[in-house]
Order: structure tokens, then C-alpha cells, then sequence
């Protein structure tokens, strides 16, 4: 079984992630994408403008229903600082049989080399590399690279349209929207 792990801030998850994991788990023959909304980041400590929970919980919404798509609270249960080194022990613990393919962006990969124990996570991981046009891979990082659309939204544009009254229909699923509206998420954020 393969399984692709596609880390992430979701502060919140949008439409253009889902596309990401649905491209993933077909371009990578997945038999599951695993979502992991970051718990504690080493470089991004009170940067969040929702609790992990709130994040986590957002995930399941816009996952539920799609049996290829995971909702995984890994990092979110875990206490301290999330390395993603560990993510992959710990889901490589869960699923030792499993063919590990870590997805990131190029943003992503760009850093790669600074992250705690790269080597470590090569090693238990393929890590595949989601380039949109004309973005560039650093040489060394990627065992392979995938292109995929650019897709002109953030999380930053949805919390932008939240705090300035606008709808974010069709950016988020509608019940990661409604979740928003029912919690009063980023209206400040």
C-alpha cells in the first residue's frame, strides 16, 4: 500500500489543498493521502490564527466522505514541537509495510535541507515534489517531481474575505465554511 502524507497549516483548509491531495493520491497511485494539520511548528510558534484543534477539526470536515482522503490529528495530539521527521517515524510505525511518500511544494522544498534530520526522513520517505509552472526544485531534495496547476488561493486570501465580510464560498467546502461562521474564526485574524 502506498500512502502520501500531505502536511500542512490548513489555517483553514481550502479547495486548493484538496485539489493537491487529489492529485497526489492519483499521480502517486496512493491508496490514501493522509492530511496533517500541524501541531506545534518550530517556525511558525503563535502564528496560527486558529487553535490546532479548530484546524484539525476543519480537516475532517472537508475530508469526510472521501475514502482516499485522511484526516490525521498526528501532530495535533502530539506534545511540543512537530518535526516531520517524527511524523514519518510515527506513521511508518503505524504502517510498516506502506511505500511513505512525503508531498510538499516547492515553497516547502526550498527549505527542505534546514529541517530537522532531512537524511532520516529520505530515508523513510519518498519525498515528491509538487512544482507549479516555472517554480524551481532545489537539486538533491526531490526523488520526483510532479507539476500541477497554480492555483491562485491561500489560506491568507480566505481569512482576508473572512475579516473583511466577504463569502468564502467555493474557496473553502461549504462545511469547513459554516464551521468558520458557527465559531468565529479570523474575523479578527
Amino acid at each position: 500500500m502506498r500512502i502520501a502524507v500531505l502536511g500542512g497549516s490548513f489555517d483553514p483548509i481550502h479547495h486548493g489543498h484538496l485539489v493537491v491531495a487529489g492529485i497526489a493520491r492519483e499521480a502517486l497511485g496512493a491508496a490514501q493521502v493522509r492530511l496533517i494539520p500541524a501541531g506545534e511548528q518550530p517556525f511558525k510558534v503563535g502564528q496560527h490564527a486558529a487553535s490546532a484543534d479548530h484546524r484539525a477539526a476543519m480537516v475532517e470536515l472537508a475530508v469526510e466522505g472521501d475514502p482516499g482522503l485522511v484526516a490525521d490529528r498526528l501532530e495535533v495530539d502530539r506534545r511540543g514541537p512537530s518535526y516531520t521527521v517524527d511524523t514519518i517515524r510515527d506513521i511508518r510505525r503505524r504502517f510498516p509495510e506502506a511505500a511513505l511518500c512525503l508531498v510538499l511544494g516547492s515553497d516547502a522544498a526550498a527549505l527542505f535541507a534546514t529541517w530537522r534530520d532531512p537524511d532520516q526522513i529520505r530515508a523513510q520517505a519518498e519525498v515528491v515534489v509538487f512544482a507549479r509552472g516555472g517554480e524551481s526544485v532545489p537539486d538533491g531534495v526531490a526523488d520526483r517531481v510532479v507539476l500541477v496547476p497554480r492555483i491562485e488561493i491561500s489560506s491568507t486570501i480566505v481569512r482576508s474575505r473572512v475579516r473583511s465580510g466577504q463569502s468564502i464560498r467555493y474557496w473553502v467546502p461549504d462545511r469547513v465554511a459554516r464551521y468558520i461562521e458557527t465559531h468565529g474564526l479570523y474575523r479578527d485574524a
